[in-house]
């Protein structure tokens, strides 16, 4: 299907950065956020016990503003003039992060700690690259990634606060999945 070009792309075009490139970026993150939603489902899950308990609730924050990053980052991607990918099999393949598999040991929460914080890291890292890709010269995109990367550095610091003891500065959200910062591209009610 072949679609004219909107002023949106062409601007961001002119601003110098590769747009297929961006939205070959947007599809990778947007993939690696479908991705987690569905085992972050499955680490919450497994968090059992008293100490698995504790925790829960900040992986369900992190599990459900995943999928608002999702949810954030399709429109996006389709103002660009991207789709979707037609196969889950080839979203789940191209994802920018590695599957946040359940560890060896489900029941180890540890382990699974260190699978949450691997894979925030991950998003962090995707997402500054973003930001810098944008940065100045497509401000739609930018303040998408960086409302994301703030979040993504909250999530960092939660894992890493759990499993290391040190402090983070968590709040508890409002509401579950709250998303401060990438609650006003909020789609869906």
């Amino acid at each position: 299907m072949s679609y004219t070009k909107n002023v949106g792309r062409e601007m961001v075009e002119k601003a110098g950065v590769d747009v297929d490139l961006l939205i070959q970026k947007l599809k990778r993150a947007a993939a690696a956020e479908f991705t987690t939603y569905y085992y972050y489902t499955l680490l919450r899950m497994h968090c059992t016990g008293l100490e698995g308990e504790a925790i829960k609730e900040v992986v369900e924050d992190a599990r459900l503003e995943d999928r608002l990053h999702f949810e954030t980052l399709v429109p996006r991607i389709y103002e660009l003039g991207g789709e979707l990918y037609k196969d889950l099999r080839d979203l789940h393949e191209d994802a920018a992060c590695s599957a946040a598999y359940l560890p060896e040991n489900p029941n180890d929460i540890k382990a699974i700690l260190k699978v949450l914080l691997e894979a925030e890291r991950c998003a962090v890292r995707v997402y500054t690259e973003i930001c810098e890709m944008t940065h100045g010269k497509d401000p739609r995109t930018y303040d998408i990634s960086l409302a994301i990367l703030h979040e993504e550095v909250e999530h960092e610091a939660w894992f890493q606060e759990l499993l290391e003891g040190r402090p983070s500065g968590h709040f508890r959200r409002r509401t579950p999945g709250e998303g401060p910062y990438t609650q006003k591209f909020r789609h869906i009610e």
